[in-house]
């Protein structure tokens, strides 16, 4: 169901970079450049809302059912030291939604599987 939904809402573009569809999704950080300060202010919130959502959810699972992929060791590394810290958590699990929604890309256009991902046989 979340393959569909990706699918008629967010991959049916032509996106030439990562860029453009982590810009897509909502899920970059929103620069502040003011005089001599340069500060990120959390995610941007331009994209879809559902697919955000969605690609949120995503993560979780992939972190559940991808126990061995680069994308959840990079997630355990960035939380190891934060405990019982759900704030720190939820703020790299958005972090995980943007770059499973690179990966997926990359699947569709390359046909190149995320790193460390097990495929079930058919």
């Amino acid at each position: 169901m979340g393959a569909s939904r990706l699918a008629l809402e967010l991959f049916w573009r032509e996106f030439s970079n990562r860029r453009e569809v982590g810009a897509c999704t909502g899920l970059v950080a929103q620069p502040y450049d003011s005089g001599e300060s340069q500060v990120d202010q959390g995610i941007s919130k331009q994209g879809n809302r559902r697919v955000r959502a969605l690609l949120v959810e995503m993560a979780w699972c992939w972190l559940r059912y991808q126990p061995d992929s680069a994308l959840t060791r990079w997630f355990n590394e960035r939380t190891q030291s934060t405990g019982p810290n759900r704030r720190a958590r939820r703020i790299a699990i958005v972090a995980v939604a943007r770059r499973l929604a690179i990966a997926l890309w990359r699947y569709l256009k390359d046909g190149e599987i995320p790193e460390g991902a097990r495929l079930k046989s058919a």
